[in-house]
């Protein structure tokens, strides 16, 4: 076949009047219904689609995995399989009762104190029919094919009667044990969390960290500038670390009339607090094996056992603070 050159859309050309017309040309035809009837009695292909909580509208990553979710099934349908794809609701857990408790300003359990157990059900059941029809809309919109008619609930008896059945099975079979986890837990919301729950909590934030100088043995005058962002920890320092690699720097801070040594790339970050000029540079594999002036007095005796030394590690990164880790 020859390859044909693309024809150029018109200005005028509206993605979104294109997009209007093909969902109305497939929901008239009920192109995605013909679909499962063309291969309906032929092999099976079964699709697992795991259901989003029922608790607001489709994000980035529900459209993301929505996509990947289409392609599959499309693949295998137009490879002749019979892919039943019925839509489903993640209706019980944390998200469901977090928003009740945003929604009356209360928690779950003094909700249902004041009251009763039926009501706070059938609020969680309200916000479950209330995202239906919204994701409906959002996910037809992405052009995926799935069904919603026909869709599956966690909350429906039928699937938690099958749920209980499963359970039952297994522990016929004497494969369910009891036994001793340790667990996240909320206080607030009095229950365990599952650990897709607890990472969710998860945040990047700019912690406030501290520079300490520690003043060598080998020069009074000289001192090892260590960086952490756990400063209550200082009282039990037993070492510091470097990078064996890592190209280091003696600096005169002209300031405190003082010598400080830290990595050469990070002396940019300490440009705006430090005056200084540079005496030499080395790598940290010079400084293994120096030793340091404890900060406090608690652990004074363990020095003749080795501690407050400069050691050695790979580990040692220039990525933020001195290139010197206080270890504890």
């Amino acid at each position: 076949m020859e390859p044909r050159e693309a024809t150029p859309l018109s200005e005028n050309f509206s993605f979104v009047e294109a997009e209007r017309k093909i969902l109305e040309l497939w929901n008239k035809n009920q192109t995605f219904k013909k679909s499962l009837d063309k291969t309906r009695g032929g092999k099976n292909y079964i699709f697992y689609d795991g259901p989003p909580f029922a608790t607001g509208l489709p994000h980035h990553g529900h459209i993301v995995a929505s996509t990947l979710k289409d392609v599959v099934p499309r693949y295998f349908t137009m490879k002749g399989f019979y892919v039943d794809r019925r839509f489903g609701w993640d209706c019980h857990g944390l998200p469901i009762e977090q928003e009740i408790d945003k929604k009356f300003g209360m928690s779950a359990s003094d909700f249902v104190a004041a009251n009763g157990v039926k009501k706070y059900n059938d609020e969680c059941r309200g916000i479950v029919d209330r995202y239906v029809n919204e994701w409906e809309k959002t996910i037809g919109r992405l052009g995926r094919w799935v069904d919603f008619k026909n869709d599956y609930k966690t909350m429906d008896i039928n699937f938690m009667e099958s749920v209980w059945w499963v359970f039952k099975s297994i522990w016929d079979k004497g494969l369910i044990y009891q036994g001793n986890k340790i667990v996240p837990y909320s206080p607030a919301l009095q229950t365990a969390l599952s650990n897709f729950e607890a990472g969710q909590n998860y945040q990047d934030i700019q912690d406030p960290a501290v520079t300490i100088l520690f003043r060598t043995k080998k020069d009074p005058n000289t001192y090892f500038a260590a960086w952490t962002t756990t400063p209550w920890t200082l009282p039990s320092n037993l070492a510091l670390c470097v990078h064996p690699e890592i190209e280091y720097v003696k600096v005169k801070d002209l300031d405190k009339n003082i010598f400080i040594i830290m990595a050469k790339a990070r002396l940019e970050a300490y440009k705006k607090n430090l005056k200084y000029e540079e005496v030499e540079t080395f790598t940290g594999a010079k400084l293994k094996g120096e030793h340091y002036e404890p900060l406090f007095p608690y652990y004074n005796k363990l020095e003749k056992d080795g501690y407050f030394v400069m050691l050695n590690d790979e580990y040692v990164t220039t990525t933020d603070g001195t290139g010197i880790v206080h270890q504890a």
